[in-house]
């Protein structure tokens, strides 16, 4: 494709339209180059590289491409390996044959069927695992401290089988009640308690949000881990010998002879209510064989040394990621998953934004580190990885900034940054932004905890305060609605092959995009304080190593 692309005229100049020349009349320390963005987006997306999926051939091509540019940009290598941190993975699939689910009461045995009533993913412990045990049910089954929250208060679930209702009560703060709902997080405080394995029931406003129906799409995809140096998957509980997601006709059987029924539980959760736990009569037993593999696929990371003598040894973190889906399960002709968008953009945009740095004349007090990952399609694995194994002392990184699926097809006049409200990065990117003649505005799906779902997550859990970028919804143009713009693409392109190069970017956005995040590394680079977390701030409390 991007041979082609080429003999058309790929790097033709963008034409100069009212808004670009009001954006090259911006006081700004940088001038990005289009072309150079371009160029980066179109390799980055091309059918050649198959859809970068993590630990594929297509990936290290990526990622070899990413290190070159670096080097070219005369950026230090900062990974393992020069310019790489190679990230070990255990991938694991299920056979689809082999899942068992059975429920024993006193007036018989009840088999549940896969994948019709419940869900079991593959598990990277064991290749073969079985489960059978007594159940209590345990409400949501969170402990949340600092919202007087405890699911487990009063239960004994010592070599039991917990059983949770999906996601948090709707009174908990969007973000705070995206953490502790995690699938990790509960898996943790059921593994702390004595559990030995989890049962989740899904609930009216989980059917809303995510119909079971729709994930019997994902019943075929692979779960990843990334491995410690023993060996062993992070993240996981060796104890927790299996799982399962309840579809809700299925739940109503389990719940059949309980002390109290799902459909009451259910009404006790329209008000609010936290459901009492419970022992749920008689035993379930659960089996499944899992395939085992392992794969490696590198993190990139390069570093331009800060100026001051002292200050250089903070650092200032880009991050995007670098891989994306690879094929698609499709008999369509295109069949590979670009990922243009997402995030061969953002990726693009460090790059540029590291060279920009590179031509600086005097480089700023602190040095920027720039990380691309991989697997974050995966559950922000590379990140997570870099982030607890960090080629850099963790509490020396200042702040991190992260690109991720920037939509670059409208002239936005404004800039989200997801997170900026939990640190005083707030008034450094406000100042930034407005450096690039752009302004910053509020976070517009609160309800979505965005700032819980991309790489930057990984650094904030290791107290690193973190904004994650992306171009507001206000256009420069009126009769361009930038908030539609973004639907279009969510709806049409996003994870699908048509997520290309065909889309209708505008490179102004482009550059204005790079633009507004240079300049929110340099204000962070030369300021004389490090960010810090805004004082009683949930996460900066709950992970801050300073």
């Amino acid at each position: 494709m991007i041979r082609k692309l080429i003999l058309s005229g790929l790097f033709a100049a963008s034409a100069v339209t009212g808004v670009a020349a009001q954006d090259d009349a911006v006081s700004s320390h940088f001038n990005p180059d289009t072309n150079r963005i371009k160029s980066h987006l179109f390799f980055l997306a091309d059918d050649l590289l198959e859809g970068r999926d993590t630990g594929s051939r297509g990936h290290d091509i990526a990622a070899l491409y990413i290190a070159t540019e670096f080097a070219k940009y005369g950026l230090k290598p900062a990974g393992t390996d020069g310019f790489m941190q190679p990230v070990p993975f255990r991938k694991a699939s299920l056979v689809q044959e082999s899942p068992e689910f059975t429920y024993q009461t006193e007036g018989g045995t009840l088999s549940f069927a896969y994948p019709k009533d419940y869900l079991t993913g593959p598990d990277l412990m064991a290749t073969d695992s079985a489960l059978s045990g007594e159940m209590v049910f345990a409400g949501y089954g969170i402990i949340a401290d600092e919202l007087n929250h405890d699911d487990y208060a009063g239960l004994d679930v010592e070599g039991k089988i917990v059983v949770v209702l999906s996601g948090k009560p709707a009174s908990f703060p969007s973000e705070e009640g995206a953490h502790f709902a995690s699938g990790y997080q509960k898996q943790s405080y059921a593994a702390q308690h004595g559990a030995i394995g989890m049962i989740t029931v899904s609930t009216p406003v989980a059917e809303k949000v995510r119909p079971y129906q729709n994930m019997l799409s994902y019943i075929h995809t692979p779960r990843m881990a990334w491995l410690d140096e023993n060996g062993v998957p992070a993240n996981t509980f060796a104890q927790l010998k299996g799982s399962a997601y309840l579809s809700e006709p299925a739940a109503q059987q389990l719940f059949a002879n309980a002390p109290v029924s799902l459909n009451d539980i259910y009404a006790e959760l329209e008000e609010d209510k936290s459901p009492a736990g419970f022992v749920i009569p008689g035993t379930i037993s659960l089996s499944k064989k899992s395939l085992h593999s392992q794969i490696s696929s590198p993190n990139v990371v390069g570093m331009i040394e800060g100026s001051d003598p002292t200050l250089k040894n903070e650092y200032v973190v880009f991050s995007a990621h670098s891989d994306h889906i690879g094929f698609a399960k499709t008999v369509k002709k295109d069949n590979i998953n670009n990922g243009a968008m997402d995030n061969a953009s953002g990726t693009a945009v460090m790059l540029e934004t590291a060279r920009l740095f590179s031509e600086l004349p005097e480089k700023p007090a602190r040095s920027i580190l720039f990380v691309s990952v991989t697997g974050e399609e995966k559950g922000l694995l590379g990140a997570d990885y870099f982030a607890r194994n960090p080629t850099v002392p963790v509490t020396s990184m200042v702040a991190d900034v992260n690109l991720d699926m920037p939509i670059l097809t409208y002239p936005f006049a404004d800039v989200i940054a997801f997170g900026a409200s939990h640190s005083d990065m707030k008034a450094s990117v406000e100042e930034a932004a407005g450096n690039a003649g752009i302004t910053l505005s509020p976070d517009p799906w609160p309800e979505q905890a965005l700032f819980t779902r991309s790489d930057h997550y990984a650094f904030v859990k290791q107290g690193v305060p973190s904004v994650f970028m992306v171009p507001g919804l206000t256009s420069k143009d009126p009769d361009i609605d930038g908030s539609k713009k973004f639907g279009e693409f969510l709806a049409t392109h996003y994870h699908k092959p048509s997520d290309d190069i065909n889309q209708p970017f505008n490179w102004d956005a482009a550059k204005t995009f790079t633009r507004v995040n240079a300049e929110i590394g340099l204000t962070l680079a030369t300021q004389a304080n490090r960010p810090e977390w805004n004082d009683g701030d949930f996460f900066g409390n709950t992970f801050s190593k300073q």
